[in-house]
């Protein structure tokens, strides 16, 4: 097959490019975990606590390693553990207290939090974001007022569940029941949630006055 000329009469070079048979896909997005929370408050409280024990200790036995006497605290505390059996009150109620505060940590420190927040689905790996309950129910709520018939609509987005309660002060309850269910189905599918709440709708006719 001749090459193509120029306009002078030389050869064009034409580069071939080879066709690609398979296009690679987009790596795929990692899963939409929950957000953790920081949990400052309570790293805070346990930072400070531990830090006025180990100093009061570190104190106490740097005095002694300096030919001083104990201190009284530590004293008291020393005679209080070895003269009080087991089964004592106090001791029994400072175990209680100690295992209540450990559970505590263990509970915070292997829950995400932030249960208001809701994650989004991540179209890039990159990227991730979140949807907090109240603005998801605030959005729902707009789309159900939009509704012919609709009064009043009270929205609760939980992790799971979407709760809608709506008073419909005209128009047949089936009717109002059908139109909330396709058009809040639709709105949630627009939230763009990781995992979308399950639709729960209520409708009544308003309360008698008086």
């Amino acid at each position: 097959m001749s090459e193509p000329e120029g306009p002078r009469g030389g050869a064009v070079p034409v580069l071939d490019k080879p066709a690609q048979d398979h296009v690679p896909e987009r790596a795929a997005a990692p899963a939409d975990h929950r957000f953790w929370s920081a949990r400052r408050a309570p790293a805070a409280v346990v930072a400070v606590v531990l830090l006025v024990v180990a100093g009061a200790f570190l104190y106490d036995v740097a005095a002694v390693r300096a030919h001083r006497p104990a201190m009284a605290w530590r004293r008291a505390l020393a005679r209080q553990l070895a003269e009080r059996p087991l089964d004592d009150v106090w001791v029994l109620v400072g175990a209680g207290v100690a295992a209540a505060l450990g559970l505590w940590l263990i509970v915070l420190a292997v829950t995400p939090g932030l249960r208001h927040v809701l994650p989004m689905s991540r179209p890039h790996p990159d990227v991730r974001a979140g949807l907090h309950r109240d603005a998801a129910g605030l959005a729902l709520r707009d789309r159900a007022m939009e509704i012919a018939g609709v009064q009043s609509a009270r929205v609760r987005v939980r992790r799971r569940r979407a709760d809608v309660r709506a008073v419909c002060h005209f128009r047949d309850l089936d009717d109002v029941h059908a139109d909330l269910d396709t058009v809040l189905t639709d709105a949630i599918r627009g939230l763009g949630l990781a995992r979308p709440p399950r639709l729960s709708v209520h409708v009544r006719r308003p309360g008698k006055k008086g």
